[in-house]
């Protein structure tokens, strides 16, 4: 098979008929045939300007918004927050940019076009559009050691690529369709290529609405037609455990963001009789190796994707990869097109000589029953050395358990030396919607104990 790249174009969705549903919202399908005209719709209202963000909430109105976008040549910008300050840098990444919303009174101070409402657009007959392989279709953005927003272009060959490749690991080949509902946001680059380009170009169906609690999940699940996925992250099917909820019946669940624990992925799988996959990427390369977990805690990358060890850093080209690209992980291959993931190399600390990452200390806290959440930081006050870090510290969920029992329990587990002081319970740790913890929300935290 070809690579699309080398290709002349590729088309926009995969849903051969007018018929084939497209999207659910509360349950009831778009059907393709709308899909298009509503894409048509958009597209003819956008003003005369090359770059537009897409702030759409509704995933079935982000998705409209980027096709219409893509098929009228312009490129969409997806940071994953839309503070004031990011949206300043943005006017200066994009000076031309406007924003394309869904809310009736959206606060984000760019010229704005509503996705909703205006006149349909006259279709004809039924026909999928089809964009060159090599068209910039989107920014997709990570936040800098500066906290600022780091572009990074996609095309839409490369993109198709890539979710053709997690279409086939998923199992998506033999002819049903699918309803995928995800609890994780749109912009986010997970969420983009497995709730909005994977149903759009395997011919599945996306889910509107992004359920947050338990509760919400399992109620949009249950409006939805099997065979049905779920996109998550571990924060998510944490808490779907720690609910007791019962799920309508799932072919498949999706995680990513961060490494699953295998603990939880056995728990997950046997509680709703689905298995568990997870996909490793990062913004810059997109989604490039997956796993189950209960299996194996190797990785196998996407076919064409190679990593090497460069400089002390671990790096990644091939495939679908746009460009060479230094990896904030540590990733250790194993052979072949395996790899295992060590952590991640800003989470790497050292004291008195000893070293580990943050990233296993938080496994084995998480571990411990009875611990809900929780999380190992390096604090502000910490004093730092030739020889690394004076100490660690810990936030914690857990109801049930005091500092002392939880310190004991770790004593097991880990070098006395990366023992938390201080180990802080405190009643809920704030995430983000991909299931990260703000740097501020730390801190004030580890203050307020």
């Amino acid at each position: 098979m070809r690579r699309p790249e080398a290709l002349v174009s590729v088309a926009l969705l995969a849903h051969g008929s007018a018929h084939e549903v497209v999207a659910y919202r509360r349950g009831r399908p778009i059907r393709a045939a709308r899909f298009v005209a509503d894409v048509m719709r958009v597209a003819a209202t956008l003003p005369a300007t090359r770059h537009v963000l897409n702030a759409c909430q509704d995933r079935y109105h982000f998705t409209v918004g980027l096709a219409a976008a893509i098929v009228s040549g312009r490129i969409s910008l997806l940071p994953s927050t839309h503070t004031p300050e990011v949206i300043r840098q943005l006017r200066l990444f994009a000076p031309d940019a406007v924003c394309l919303t869904d809310e009736a009174d959206c606060p984000i101070d760019l010229p704005l076009v509503s996705v909703l409402g205006g006149a349909a657009a006259r279709v004809e007959s039924f026909r999928v559009p089809t964009v060159e392989a090599d068209a910039r279709v989107a920014y997709v953005f990570t936040s800098g050691s500066t906290g600022l927003p780091v572009p990074h272009p996609k095309t839409w060959g490369r993109l198709a690529e890539a979710v053709s490749v997690e279409a086939g690991r998923f199992g998506f080949g033999d002819g049903r369709h699918r309803a995928i509902v995800a609890t994780v946001p749109p912009q986010h680059m997970y969420g983009f290529e497995s709730s909005v380009l994977l149903p759009l170009l395997s011919g599945n169906a996306l889910c509107a609405e992004r359920p947050f609690f338990p509760a919400d999940i399992a109620a949009t699940l249950a409006d939805v037609p099997a065979p049905r996925v779920l996109v998550s992250t571990p924060v998510h099917l944490k808490a779907l455990i720690a609910a007791d909820i019962d799920l309508p019946e799932l072919e498949l669940i999706v995680s990513a963001t961060a490494p699953l624990a295998d603990s939880l992925a056995r728990e997950v799988e046997a509680r709703f009789a689905a298995p568990v996959l997870e996909i490793y990427g990062s913004t810059e390369t997109g989604q490039m190796a997956s796993r189950r977990t209960t299996a194996t805690a190797e990785w196998q990358l996407w076919p064409g994707v190679r990593i090497e060890a460069r400089d002390s850093q671990t790096w990644v080209h091939g495939g679908h990869v746009e460009a060479p690209t230094a990896m904030g992980d540590v990733l250790e291959a194993t052979g072949g097109d395996r790899f295992l993931l060590r952590g991640r190399s800003s989470d790497l600390v050292n004291i008195a000589g000893k070293r580990s990452s943050l990233a296993y200390l938080d496994h084995q806290l998480l571990g411990i029953p009875g611990v809900l959440d929780g999380v190992f930081v390096v604090p502000e006050d910490a004093r730092v050395s030739d020889i690394g870090v004076s100490r660690l510290a810990a936030l914690v969920v857990a109801p049930t358990l005091d500092a002392a029992t939880i310190t004991e329990r770790l004593r097991d587990r880990l070098d006395a030396v990366f023992l938390p002081r201080p180990l802080v319970i405190v009643p809920q740790i704030h995430r983000n919607a991909t299931g990260k913890i703000p740097r501020h929300v730390i801190q004030t935290l580890l203050r307020g104990r």
